[in-house]
């Protein structure tokens, strides 16, 4: 029964994403927009059949009904509540469903919103080349990735997750928080092509998508930083980041999202980098597809990677079909993209904007080499090749830091140009913070030039981002810490907090492994870790072994190793001893001796790990204030006009610095007047 209903569930939404996208497409094509309206009921009917197959799975998993494969496969009855709910996600025809669940709120929360104006040329396109991608992934669940397959002889109990998926809370948050990104790109590439398909390039469409791209950048963000977070917490290596193909193959579409939230700014503005802006929506979005590519293919051995599928060479080929959609249509508009607005001066908004793309396309760029050209080469030879962490570190690097001075620099630059001397002014106390930082890193023991020019740096975007931020505080009150720049400026200090946390733990961490019997101590860059005991028992049928540590002045831990009986391997449980200064990283190098109570003991310390999931809550709660629709009063509006008029003259000098800072931060350029902006031109 169960099955039947997942299977109906499945049917009905993609029936009415086929409903919905051909009743759009026709309604277009036959110049009959009062039809676009009918799509409504599609996409709630298709939202419904969805909500009917996700529930009709979690049931069977809930109640272990093991005569479903997908539950047989991955489920047992012992498994905690958690991750039974977090099964539905944890193989390959469940994570499609989940993506699919997804991918229907978007799009009804898209149809909700643009209800009003389905007969608007941009709207229904967009609307239609959504349905068209639930169409795909409706397909995918229809054929060959029906997570509702059946067994004849359903055995007693199921095989379980991998022991990895099933030890830490985090696998109920991180892989839902990569969905809200990855599928959340789905609305603003359906108005990216919507815009290529009518001819209409003014701001209205990226007005329409920016709160949308917002929101599923900083879920990826976030998603990525839980990432980190979990690989650190479990895998007991003392890492959280390590170039893992699949971990770069979610930083791909971070990487020109990033990119995107910055430059559409600048069309919005200045009527600049509209090519660019529609391919890097086309781009992004073809990069969630090659991400799924990679973790359900089978082409990489990874601890990320679904079962190996014949959904590879599928994906694929919509990677492709979205890739050469994207080139053709821009292709198609060339003529009309271009735009006479041109870059005045380096010296601008505009020109640290241009440069802060250029340095995420090389980013991008780099990764995906470094991604892609293993693969390459292993079809080509047949030869299993590695690109490692030295690569990404040696060419990453000069990239970083160029990042962070174009983000400690723009907030201190004006649209169209900045004078030398107001430059001067503005940057004097963010750079002295930089140098402040400079030396307290050197007197804390911080070494390298680069290192120590990075963490100068992240000084320096913090110092940048606080001031611009007190201009507005200062002018409008709270309201200075929300819109577009309260909160883009919010985003930043994050970025330098996370900078900190990164660089720290990256280049002066120390390790030490002891063996050690009840009693016994050893120490590791000043910290002294004491062995008090183990208890070695049977949970759940695997061997666990769990030793009991005290961390001089931090209390005891209890680092511990499993033995599953279904997976064979040993899987260690680090634990962690969390300081803002550092962390004291514990973890069992092997399983002991079974009637032994000697221990191999690894201790790592991390310093500043911390900062970066900090430096990831800020970034968050920057963006969220970047949501925030700000209005500002009729005074306040002639106000920034004068400031604009002073700005636009070049001649202010340092005595239009408050004034036009104010400007900057005053919360009143949001949608509606970056379009007019826009539309104005420059």
């Amino acid at each position: 029964m169960i099955a039947v209903l997942g299977t109906l569930g499945v049917a009905v939404g993609l029936v009415s994403a086929l409903g919905g996208a051909g009743t759009l497409v026709a309604a277009r094509v036959l110049d009959q927009p009062e039809r676009c309206r009918q799509a409504l009921a599609w996409i709630a009917a298709m939202a419904a059949g969805c909500a009917l197959a996700v529930g009709a799975m979690e049931f069977a998993l809930l109640s272990d009904d093991f005569s479903l494969a997908y539950v047989a496969r991955n489920s047992t009855i012992a498994t905690p509540l958690i991750y039974k709910i977090a099964t539905l996600w944890g193989a390959l025809e469940g994570s499609i469903l989940l993506w699919a669940l997804v991918l229907c709120g978007y799009v009804s929360a898209a149809a909700w919103r643009f209800r009003g104006r389905t007969a608007d040329p941009t709207v229904a396109w967009a609307l239609a080349v959504m349905l068209i991608v639930c169409v795909f992934f409706f397909a995918l669940l229809a054929g060959p990735a029906n997570p509702f397959a059946t067994l004849a002889d359903p055995p007693p109990d199921g095989g379980g997750l991998n022991p990895l998926l099933r030890n830490h809370p985090l696998m109920a948050i991180h892989p839902v928080m990569l969905y809200l990104g990855y599928v959340g790109f789905t609305v603003p590439f359906g108005f990216a092509v919507a815009a290529l398909v009518t001819g209409k390039f003014d701001s209205h469409w990226l007005a329409d998508t920016r709160r949308w791209t917002l929101v599923a950048w900083g879920s990826l963000g976030a998603g990525i930083l839980l990432g980190a977070w979990w690989s650190y917490e479990v895998l007991g290596w003392g890492g959280y980041w390590a170039w893992d193909p699949v971990e770069n193959a979610s930083l791909l579409p971070w990487l020109t999202a990033t990119a995107f939230v910055h430059s559409l700014i600048t069309q919005q503005r200045r009527q600049m980098l509209r090519v660019w802006n529609l391919s890097l929506l086309i781009i992004t979005f073809a990069l969630t597809i090659f991400g799924t590519f990679l973790t359900r293919s089978g082409v990489l051995e990874s601890v990320h990677e679904f079962s190996e599928s014949s959904l590879g060479p599928i994906l694929l080929g919509f990677f492709a079909a979205i890739v050469v959609t994207g080139v053709v249509l821009v292709a198609w508009r060339g003529e009309a993209l271009r735009n006479p607005a041109s870059l005045r001066s380096i010296w601008s908004r505009e020109g640290s904007f241009l440069g802060n793309n250029l340095i995420f396309a090389v980013a991008a760029f780099v990764v995906m080499l470094g991604t892609v050209f293993p693969l390459l080469a292993e079809a080509v030879s047949q030869e299993r090749l590695a690109v490692g962490r030295p690569y990404f570190d040696r060419m990453l690097a000069p990239v970083g830091i160029a990042l962070l001075g174009l983000m400690a620099l723009s907030p201190a630059l004006n649209w169209r140009g900045t004078p030398a001397e107001l430059r001067s002014k503005r940057l004097l106390w963010p750079a002295a913070a930089g140098a402040l930082t400079m030396v307290v890193s050197v007197s804390a023991g911080a070494h390298g030039l680069w290192q120590v020019l990075a963490l100068g740096l992240g000084g320096f975007v913090i110092g940048s981002a606080v001031r611009l931020l007190w201009l507005g505080v200062r002018r409008n009150g709270w309201r200075g810490l929300l819109g577009r720049t309260g909160g883009g400026m919010i985003a930043h200090i994050g970025v330098g907090v996370i900078a900190f946390g990164f660089i720290a733990s990256s280049a002066y961490g120390s390790e030490g492994e002891f063996t050690l019997s009840p009693g016994e101590s050893g120490v590791v860059a000043g910290h002294q870790v004491t062995y008090l005991g183990l208890t070695d028992g049977i949970s759940d049928g695997n061997r666990v072994v769990r030793v009991r540590v005290d961390v001089e002045g931090r209390g005891v831990f209890e680092p511990a190793v499993t033995r599953f009986a279904e997976f064979g391997q040993p899987i260690s449980t680090p634990s962690v001893a969390t300081s803002l200064i550092d962390d004291v990283y514990l973890s069992l190098a092997s399983i002991p001796d079974e009637g032994s109570d000697e221990v191999a003991l690894r201790v790592l310390i991390k310093p500043l790990v911390a900062w970066m999931w900090l430096g990831g809550a800020v970034l968050v709660l920057g963006i969220a204030a970047a949501l925030v629709p700000i209005r500002i009063g009729a005074r306040d509006r002639v106000r920034r006009r004068a400031s604009s008029a002073v700005g636009a003259t070049g001649s202010a000098g340092v005595h239009a610095d408050d004034h036009h800072d104010t400007r900057l931060n005053a919360g009143a350029v949001e949608d509606r007047a970056d379009a007019a902006a826009g539309q104005r031109g420059p």
